[in-house]
Parts: structure tokens; C-alpha cells; sequence
């Protein structure tokens, strides 16, 4: 699909704790005029706080006018992380609330901007209290300035791809922190794809032979649904038994993961199943493939189609890249299209590809609703696109009369799909499937960051493991699920036992599960703190080069250690430590819990 938004996978990390932190409350006052020593002590830390979050702030906001996004991106992540580190309860300041809140906005206003909801750096200076100066918020100024040029850039980009049907790279990105990391698409190639002379040959006995196999299935209704038979589909074929070989084994292979899921949706949504094969052309079913222009996920939306049919994109999810989601979204799409086009799905691919408009306009110059009758007047993509997808599912419905019969799908991706509360961190809800937030994460593309939307919704989890996270789930309260931790307990374990291998007292623990007289299966272990939930603060993107001798040492917590003593132990970084394992300095590890320790 012709896509319109560059994407960047940074500071969106950080909104792991946006989750409603909802930090209400004051510095400990005082009812007479005389000022404590303890409430003095309080007032100093949050001033500190205050001061080194915007010190990194501001050294983000001069990475930004600089250029050096990747810079601009590690300070801002620094003054959110000022906050989330501290030892100040947080959840009992009112100031420290407001600045939190309102910098997590401004950053990801910066990152991401909109002309309908700017960045308002002035603003937050103000309810930070930061000491600033005329310089300061000159520089303010200019870093909304330049957000509000990007994304003017990227408007008149995108304007500029959706009615030219070009396909010029971008030459820079001018949206996110981060350098842009493409997966590249299909489509890519597509777009500017020449049939050899070799590939248009028909006469040969191979083609004449395949030629008439597709007439053959045409005429019987064997793939689900109709198409004119055209020589372009048999020139695609002998492309993908040559030159492209390579890309339709993979895809072969891949679509073993998600074939199944796409045909029980598309059907479920009255679309032929074959038509699911149109996956294997926009990204080789890959659910983080970008294209050139960011079209996003497994089938390739981008935002203003993808809102049309139901797709949230918000600073939580980008539900483009989702599994189910997309896929139902994809589905109705077509059908909607196919309507439109009264029944013709080869109309109705090209529109996917390319869009409604340019489609009837086609059809408007060409006076049949045909689509080789409308064919010239189709940017160059879609004339590719279609029989391109015709030939694919040729292929992929008989591979071993193609040449393809020694590929073998890959497994199914199966998954438990369970409804969580909103703001429900990735760490308790991996440690209830027994699993890693980073696998969480696999099953869940579509999510920025480690934390679920602020409303109640649906996540993956490994398959099997959905009655145990409803268990977990349904004997706490949503508001203490993300200030524990979850201990799975041994046969004949006591509290004594728990508390002994996890540092917390036998009272806590019983407090923290009420009505189980004695631990069975997993228990809750709360945190102590400030009760910001265990996080890990980078979201997952495409891979990059390891560099050389770079490796992580793996070692074991003993009873009673938190992340800062094992940390110590080992003569690392307690943060950095913490931030590598999605826990906190302060978090509790049970005894004999792998710790990840990252090399210098």
C-alpha cells in the first residue's frame, strides 16, 4: 500500500511509564511554620530532581537544533530517567507529578509532531520551574520551529508520493531520534521492477504449459475467485522461477507463521482466503517491514487508511504492525473495495496498492471498469502489483508445479490472546506467562513501548499460558499488579521460605496475597520504592551490526539481593544494570534469577 508517514522507533520507549502514573500528592509539609529536618531533606531531593532532569533537557534540546537526533534522544531518555531512578516516593508529589507528566508529552510532541498539538517547551519550563534565560527559551523556540518544519516536510512528501506514484527515498529522516532503520518491502523493488526479455518469453513448452494452467484454474473457480487471464501473470511466474526466486522461498517459507491466522480472518470477513497471499507481496509477512515511504506491518497500511478500518495509532500502539488487528483490517479493506468495484478484485488490489483515487481516475480514462482496459493510466507500482500478487498465489497454491515444492512453511506463531487492565506493565505480565518482555514484545509488534494502553486490551501471550495470566490477574487489584514482582513457589514452600529467598518480610507478602493461607503457584512479591513499575526503556527495532567483543555476562541473584547489590558485586553500573533487564535498581530478585550484566 502507498504509504505516507516516516516512522521512528525512540523516545516512544519511554511512554512505558506514561501508564497513568498519575502521581498525585506533595513534598511532606508541615502544619506550623518550622520546617523539619526530614521534610527539608524531601524539598532539597526534589529540587535535584528537578534541576538535573532539566539540565539534560535542555542539552537535548540543543542536540536537536544541532541535528545530532540520536544525541537529542539519549538526553531526553536521561531527564525522564532522573525521575524514574530517584528514591522519592513519587507518587506522593504533586510538583514533581506535573513536571513528570507534562515532560513525557513535550518529548514525544518533539519527536513526533502534529499541527494540531505542538510542543509546548515554554510551557513545560514553567510547571518544571526551571531557571531559565532568554537564551533558553530561544532555543526553546527554535526547536518547535524546527518540529513544525519536519513535519511540514513530511506532508509535502508524502503529497508528493501519493499523487506522483514516484518513489525517490527520502534523504534524510526528519522525524524521530533515531537514524532510520528500514526492513525493506516487496513493494520496494516493485515499484521500479522491468521484465527481462528472457521473463517475457511465453513460447516456450514450460510456459505454453503453465499458461494454460492458469486458464484452466480461472475457468473452475479453484482459487476462490475470478481474474482475467492476462500474459503479464505468466511473464511474473517465469520471473519468480528465475531472478526472484530467492524472494518467493522466503516468503513461501514465512507464511507458514501467519497463513492460517490470515485465512481464518478472511474468511470470517467473507473475502476469498487466496487473497490473503496479497501479504507475501507487501512485506514477505514480515509484521515490521517499512517500505520506502513507511507503509507499516504485515500489510502494509498506512495511518489514514489503517484509522479508516479500525487501527489505533497512538503513543501506546501503532496497531499497523499488529497481528490480528491488521489482518481484520486488511480483510475489510478488501471487501470494501471489491464492493466498490462491483466484485472485481483485481480493481480492488490495485486500489490497495495505490488508492481509490488514482484507481477511478483510471477507470474514468479508460471508460471500462477493467482493470488491463484501465491499466495505462495506473502508476508504474500497481501495473507490477497486480500481477505479481495473480502469480504468487498461482505459485503458492501448486509450488511443485512451479518449482517449489521443497520449500516447507515454518511452523504456525501460536498465541493466547488475553485482556489485560490498561497501564499494565510488560514485566508482571511476562513473569505470569513465563516468558521474557522481549518475546512479549514479538507477539506484539504493535505496541511503542513496555507498557499496554491506559484502557483495558487484548495482548498475545504464549500459547497455553492464558488461564495463568487470568489467574494472576484476577487476585489483584489492577492498581498493585505494577508494584510487584511474581515468585513461582516450590512444593512445600512456606512464606518463611519466600521471604528468606526474596528479601521481602513474611508480612508483606501475605499482605500482598490475601486469602492464601499457605504460597501456591505464583505469589506476589511487592516492591519497595517509589513504586514506578519495572521497565526496560528501549523499544525493539530493526537489528543492527553487534559491535565486535560487545556480550553480555549472565549471574545468578542470591537471597536478599536487589539490582544495585548485585550490581555492586559484579562492579557494574546499578542503572545501567536495571535499564538492560527491565527492572529497577531497587527491584527485589528472587535467589537463582538470571541477571543479564552488560560488557564496557
Amino acid at each position: 500500500m502507498k504509504t505516507a508517514v516516516l516512522r521512528s522507533f525512540s523516545f516512544t520507549a519511554l511512554l512505558i511509564s506514561i501508564f497513568s502514573l498519575s502521581i498525585a500528592a506533595q513534598f511532606p509539609q508541615s502544619n506550623n511554620q518550622t520546617v523539619t529536618p526530614e521534610v527539608q531533606k524531601a524539598q532539597e531531593a526534589g529540587s535535584r530532581i528537578l534541576e538535573e532532569s532539566g539540565r539534560y533537557f535542555r542539552e537535548g534540546l540543543q542536540a536537536f537544533k544541532d541535528n545530532r537526533r540520536s544525541d537529542a534522544g539519549a538526553n531526553f531518555d536521561k531527564s525522564v530517567q532522573v525521575f524514574l531512578y530517584s528514591t522519592i516516593n513519587l507518587q506522593r508529589d504533586a510538583k514533581l507529578s506535573a513536571c513528570y507528566n507534562q515532560l513525557i508529552e513535550t518529548v514525544y510532541r518533539v519527536e513526533f509532531p502534529t499541527d494540531a498539538q505542538p510542543a509546548k517547551i515554554r510551557e513545560l519550563s514553567a510547571t518544571c520551574t526551571w531557571a531559565w534565560n532568554a537564551n533558553d527559551f530561544k532555543l526553546a523556540d527554535d526547536v518547535v520551529a524546527l518540529t513544525h518544519a519536519a513535519k511540514t516536510a513530511v506532508s509535502n512528501s508524502t503529497t508528493a508520493v501519493v499523487s506522483t506514484g514516484g518513489a525517490a527515498q527520502p534523504e534524510s529522516s526528519v522525524i524521530g531520534f533515531n537514524d532510520q532503520q528500514f526492513e525493506p518491502s516487496p513493494l520496494d523493488e516493485l515499484a521500479k521492477l522491468e521484465l527481462t526479455p528472457d521473463e517475457q518469453q511465453l513460447d516456450t513448452p514450460a510456459a505454453q504449459q503453465q499458461f494454460q494452467y492458469i486458464q484452466y484454474a480461472v475457468a473452475n473457480k479453484s482459487l476462490g475467485f475470478t481474474f482475467q487471464v492476462h500474459p503479464m501473470i505468466q511473464q511474473y511466474i517465469n520471473y519468480y522461477q528465475a531472478r526472484g526466486r530467492s524472494t518467493m522461498e522466503v516468503g513461501l517459507y514465512r507464511s507458514g507463521m501467519f497463513m492460517s491466522m490470515a485465512r481464518r480472518i478472511f474468511r470470517e470477513e467473507g473475502v476469498p482466503e487466496n487473497m490473503a497471499w496479497l501479504g507475501q507481496v507487501e512485506s514477505t509477512w514480515k509484521p515490521t517491514a517499512l517500505s520506502w515511504a513507511a507503509a507499516s506491518g504485515l500489510w502494509q497500511f498506512i495511518p489514514g487508511t489503517g484509522s479508516r478500518f479500525g487501527l489505533q495509532r497512538t503513543s501506546y500502539v501503532d496497531e499497523r504492525n499488529s497481528f490480528d488487528e491488521a489482518t481484520r483490517a486488511s480483510a475489510r479493506y478488501l471487501k470494501f473495495l471489491a464492493n466498490r468495484y462491483n466484485g472485481n478484485w483485481e480493481l480492488a488490489m490495485a486500489a490497495y496498492n495505490s488508492g481509490e483515487g488514482n484507481v477511478d481516475r483510471a477507470i474514468r480514462r479508460s471508460g471500462v471498469m477493467n482493470f488491463w482496459s484501465s491499466y495505462q493510466y495506473l502508476p508504474q507500482e500497481t501495473r507490477n502489483y497486480v500481477p505479481n500478487i495473480l502469480a504468487t498465489i498461482l505459485i503458492a497454491n501448486s509450488p511443485n508445479q512451479y518449482g517449489f515444492g521443497h520449500i516447507r512453511p515454518a511452523a504456525p506463531l501460536r498465541y493466547d490472546r488475553v485482556k489485560v487492565p490498561g497501564s499494565t506493565n510488560l514485566s508482571i505480565l511476562a513473569q505470569a506467562s513465563d516468558t521474557s518482555v522481549q518475546y512479549l514484545r514479538y507477539l506484539n509488534p504493535q505496541l511503542r513501548s513496555n507498557v499496554t494502553p491506559p484502557e483495558a486490551y487484548i495482548i498475545n501471550v504464549p500459547p497455553g499460558k492464558a488461564n495463568e495470566v487470568v489467574a494472576v490477574f484476577k487476585r489483584a487489584p489492577a492498581s498493585k499488579i505494577n508494584n510487584s514482582n511474581l515468585a513461582t513457589t516450590q512444593t512445600g514452600e512456606s512464606w518463611q521460605t519466600i521471604s528468606n529467598r526474596t528479601g521481602v518480610s513474611v508480612a508483606d507478602l501475605v499482605a500482598a496475597n490475601p486469602g492464601m493461607a499457605s504460597p501456591k503457584g505464583k505469589v506476589f512479591v511487592p516492591m519497595s520504592g517509589n513504586r514506578v513499575t519495572t521497565i526496560a526503556y528501549t523499544r525493539p527495532s530493526s537489528p543492527k551490526a553487534t559491535a565486535a567483543g560487545s556480550s553480555v555476562k549472565v549471574v545468578k541473584a542470591v537471597a536478599g539481593d536487589t539490582v544495585a547489590k548485585l550490581a555492586a558485586r559484579n562492579n557494574a553500573d546499578a542503572v545501567e544494570v536495571a535499564k538492560f533487564n527491565g527492572l529497577l535498581t531497587n527491584s527485589v530478585l528472587g535467589a537463582g534469577r538470571e541477571i543479564k550484566i552488560p560488557n564496557k
